[in-house]
């Protein structure tokens, strides 16, 4: 790759200094247009490109931490929880993303095609390996951490990447359908690999609706859907090279450099507004944190089976998709945040619920299904 002079606009400066990924929506004052033809066939890509961004976090957000419970202390948990920090910080490299890429592979793809490369042959090479590392009686957490930061790392700087193409991929008029694949492929990934898998992964789901004989291992192994998302990475990397072209942007700050990009989101940083929006990031979590890390593995310390918690998170997958699309269109106008504070507040709410169904856990272990529909309903509330 060969330094260049070219940053993204204010847009995608707006992304990379937000602790998120999400995309800022450029066309609330445009009517939105319908997708068809060449904008029809880049949102489907969007789609796939942000869907693979959502499986490592997936497991490393949820899945792994779920599956070494019982081996692994909250304090061990906590410091595998570090892995996450990549997405976090993705500012601090997302300008050397927008503006060092060789011309002749086209800008985004000039990252995404190497991260989804390092990204399978590594899912490759832990499909072989994670199954012994899970089985030892003490895990190497320093290890599994590490592995899993570089995984997220991958997954945060092609999110860099696929955000700027967003905003050359689709028409102007169709720009606001960037958020709804990110929304949608962002969802389906994570959710495959952490709900969806886990029920998969789980001996007594698998056995109680799928299997008339027990066994002793679910119908998806950890190994396996590895190895399998190893192979899909590398086929739809080998897509893009050979088949999709990245045509030039021609926008009108091509010529700002790394240390411009650089001093205009430490200017963006001072602004009062932005300042208020920062400390509101920092903080917005903290009351609902303890619940989404451990409400779950609580109830499965008090007895809650396996199974009735994966078919909980298992139906939670379909609203957490719905309920993310309709989240970016709800977003939309004058007020965009004014959702996420309704959100915030019944989020609140519910984990004052979840609180209590922990501390409520029948004494006799029997779940009921009154119980259980609490779950139910909370796992889904909470997880919008």
């Amino acid at each position: 790759m060969t330094p260049r002079g070219e940053s993204t606009s204010d847009d995608h400066e707006n992304d990379n200094i937000n602790t998120g990924s999400d995309l800022v929506d450029t066309t609330d004052n445009e009517s939105v247009g319908s997708l068809s033809g060449a904008d029809a066939r880049n949102f489907a890509l969007l789609v796939v490109l942000y869907l693979l961004q959502g499986v490592p976090v997936g497991l490393t957000f949820g899945s792994i931490p779920f599956l070494l419970k019982a081996k692994m202390s909250y304090s061990q948990i906590g410091i595998f929880s570090l892995a996450h920090y990549p997405y976090s910080m993705k500012f601090l490299w997302s300008p050397i993303v927008d503006a060092v890429y060789n011309k002749d592979i086209g800008r985004r793809k000039s990252w995404i095609v190497p991260i989804q490369l390092m990204t399978g042959l590594m899912f490759l090479w832990l499909g072989m390996n994670i199954e012994d590392w899970m089985a030892q009686d003490q895990i190497a957490v320093g290890t599994l951490t590490v592995v899993f930061f570089i995984l997220i790392f991958f997954c945060a700087t092609q999110d860099i990447a696929v955000d700027g193409w967003a905003l050359t991929l689709l028409s102007k008029e169709n720009l606001s359908y960037a958020s709804t694949a990110q929304t949608i492929g962002l969802n389906t990934g994570y959710f495959l690999s952490f709900t969806v898998f886990l029920a998969f992964n789980s001996s007594e789901f698998s056995n109680k609706y799928f299997r008339t004989e027990p066994l002793d291992y679910g119908l998806v192994p950890l190994g396996g859907y590895l190895k399998f998302w190893s192979v899909m990475y590398l086929a739809i990397t080998l897509w893009l090279v050979f088949m999709k072209k990245e045509e030039r942007s021609n926008s009108d700050e091509d010529d700002i450099g790394i240390k411009a990009v650089y001093q205009i989101i430490l200017r963006i940083i001072k602004l009062p507004h932005m300042k208020s929006f920062m400390v509101v990031l920092l903080t917005a979590k903290i009351g609902f944190i303890a619940n989404d890390a451990v409400t779950a593995l609580k109830l499965l310390e008090k007895g809650f089976s396996k199974e009735d918690l994966a078919l909980a998170v298992l139906i939670d997958f379909p609203f957490q998709i719905i309920f993310g699309y309709y989240a970016v269109r709800w977003s939309t106008g004058a007020r965009p945040l004014k959702p996420w504070l309704w959100a915030f507040f019944a989020h609140l709410a519910c984990c004052v619920v979840a609180m209590l169904l922990v501390y409520g856990f029948p004494a006799d272990g029997v779940v009921t299904p009154t119980y259980f529909y609490m779950v139910l309903i909370t796992t889904v509330t909470t997880s919008f």
